[in-house]
């Protein structure tokens, strides 16, 4: 590791301030390497607070670990620092013949992108861009529901760290408190050949400690946190990894359903420039959504965007 990771890890481990020389010591460094690591993690947006005879403290951010992510979750991590997209890194990464089970982070994307092309709001502190390479080897029809358990794996996490109970709103939005904070893009290569997806690319955006938004998103953005944060982002990561794979597919899809925001609920939808109504009834085991029309007409509806009459 870094020397800037190395000591971001050493005060934010500590519960007061950490004096500079024994700071030097620790590490086996010089003085001016620990202000160099100091600099550098305030260049990432780290607030550290330096007091004369007393040293430096630790006040808020983080930064992203990949040595630490990779060794809590058994997979390949890689941290493009100057990434348009993750989800794009993804697929370079697939085209240079990488590994699968590889995630790919970023501290912020300069092109982020969710479902239908729209623009992803990624600030560059607080927030959650990564994008796992799966590669299954299976047919469509045998392809795990993805989306759902990692939308179903990110609530897990979140309440076995903060006890914070977050929702889904259908298909892959994460809501609290009304609002957005995260969402999920997983896209899948077939092979005209064999027919089976050989490549699977999960993308996650989520807001985990962002205090301003740009005034449009303000009334539809969130964030987990919007002051002091308990946990890091690297924590969270590891979390939301380890239950998407060590917790059973049926386990991950029960808790989607369970943390369903539009179950029960009227919802708007459109489909063939024609806008329909009804009851939110069930959610299948791959992600389709069973809607009761107001003529008692029931229909499955595979993908969209559905809007909720009333929250």
């Amino acid at each position: 590791m870094k020397t800037h990771e190395i000591l971001f890890q050493t005060l934010s481990q500590a519960d007061d301030y950490v004096n500079g020389e024994q700071l030097a010591k620790e590490l086996g460094v010089s003085r001016t390497s620990i202000w160099k690591a100091i600099q550098r993690l305030e260049k990432e947006g780290v607030v550290i607070e330096s007091l004369k005879k007393k040293g430096y403290r630790l006040i808020s951010g983080d930064i992203l670990l990949p040595e630490v992510i990779a060794s809590n979750t058994h997979l390949n991590v890689s941290l493009n620092e100057h990434c348009s997209s993750t989800q794009l890194d993804a697929k370079l990464g697939m085209e240079a013949n990488h590994e699968g089970n590889t995630l790919y982070l970023a501290n912020s994307q300069s092109a982020g992108k969710g479902r239908f092309g729209r623009s992803y709001y990624c600030p560059d502190q607080g927030g959650i861009y990564m994008s796992l390479h799966l590669k299954p080897q299976l047919p469509p029809a045998g392809l795990p529901p993805y989306t759902l358990m990692v939308a179903a794996a990110i609530c897990k996490a979140i309440k076995n760290l903060t006890l914070i109970d977050v929702s889904i709103k259908w298909v892959n939005d994460i809501y609290y408190r009304e609002k957005k904070i995260g969402g999920i893009l997983t896209e899948a290569i077939t092979s005209i050949e064999t027919g089976l997806v050989t490549d699977v690319i999960i993308g996650v955006g989520f807001n985990m400690a962002i205090s301003t938004f740009p005034e449009e998103l303000k009334t539809k953005a969130g964030s987990l946190f919007e002051g002091p944060c308990p946990i890091t982002r690297n924590s969270l990561i590891c979390e939301i990894w380890k239950e998407f794979f060590q917790m059973d597919v049926d386990e991950l899809v029960y808790l989607y359903k369970e943390r369903s925001l539009v179950l029960g609920r009227t919802v708007t939808f459109e489909q063939n420039q024609q806008t329909y109504q009804g009851l939110a009834k069930d959610i299948s085991d791959t992600g389709q959504l069973l809607v009761q029309l107001d003529k008692k007409k029931e229909i499955w509806l595979n993908s969209g965007e559905i809007s909720l009459t009333k929250w």
